[in-house]
């Protein structure tokens, strides 16, 4: 009988300490996750702004030309996998080059070249087929 009351006590008592949350945790995580989510958002205005890194890579894709921006300087593509940058098909909005943006229109099939540095690709290249 002790060591079932022994055992029952024990894990009241180890749940208690699991539910339990000190005021410092609760503000640590409140305080650092909203500025996460504002510079996300800021990042994301700010990526094509950035210079692309020394070890930016280069891939190769094909697609159709969705979206064409001049005034925010993208070309939106409904692509294929790009194994370079280990992506799966998906719509992207790259930046690029005025002349690169005026050789396009909306429903083009194009190859393109994508210059990588991380999650971020700049259209370096692009040709209907």
């Amino acid at each position: 009988m002790k060591l079932h009351a022994l055992t029952v006590l024990g894990l009241t008592a180890a749940l208690a300490a699991c539910g339990s949350k000190t005021e410092s945790n609760e503000t640590a995580a409140t305080n650092t996750a909203s500025p996460a989510a504002t510079e996300t958002n800021a990042m994301a205005d700010d990526m094509g702004k950035m210079e692309m890194s020394p070890t930016a890579k280069m891939a190769k894709g094909t697609g159709k030309v969705t979206a064409v921006d001049k005034s925010a300087g993208t070309i939106t593509l409904d692509h294929g996998p790009i194994t370079e940058a280990n992506w799966p098909a998906m719509t992207m909005a790259f930046k690029a080059a005025p002349t690169l943006i005026d050789s396009v229109k909306v429903g083009d099939q194009v190859n393109f070249e994508l210059k990588l540095d991380g999650n971020a690709g700049e259209v370096t290249a692009i040709e209907k087929k």
